[in-house]
């Protein structure tokens, strides 16, 4: 079953502080190790440019010419590593949640900051999930 955020959020909110804090907990710990639910989905996707990424459908072939033109430098043409790490199988032990704030972020030098359009976002999304 999956909540709207706003009813999620009153349902959250409802709750005394400490157990508040301890079913948020319980979704940042379910999110960190990648459950697949609904709930975590739209707690980890309260910023809007997350929430529009994970509202559309992505195009493998479009997220690999995204990568090969501003990825592949430092990831490889085939993802498989050069400055930057290897990215085979990187959806195995990262959520899209994550991966969408490695690169939107730029906190990982020498990775730039890098904020595509939504659509664009989830393209290379689905390219990042089929290698």
């Amino acid at each position: 079953m999956t909540l709207a955020p706003e009813t999620l959020k009153e349902q959250v909110n409802d709750l005394g502080p400490l157990l508040r804090r301890a079913v948020l907990s319980l979704v940042a710990i379910l999110a960190t190790i990648g459950f697949g639910l609904g709930v975590v989905r739209y707690i980890q996707a309260s910023d809007p440019y997350i929430h529009t990424v994970l509202s559309l459908e992505g195009d493998v072939s479009q997220g690999e010419a995204i990568f090969q033109m501003n990825c592949a430098v430092c990831h490889g043409f085939a993802a498989t590593g050069e400055v930057g790490p290897t990215l085979v199988r990187v959806s195995d032990h990262r959520t899209k949640v994550s991966l969408i704030k490695q690169v939107i972020s730029g906190q990982t030098p020498p990775m730039p900051q890098f904020q595509p359009d939504p659509q664009a976002m989830a393209d290379l999304l689905d390219y990042l999930e089929s290698l």
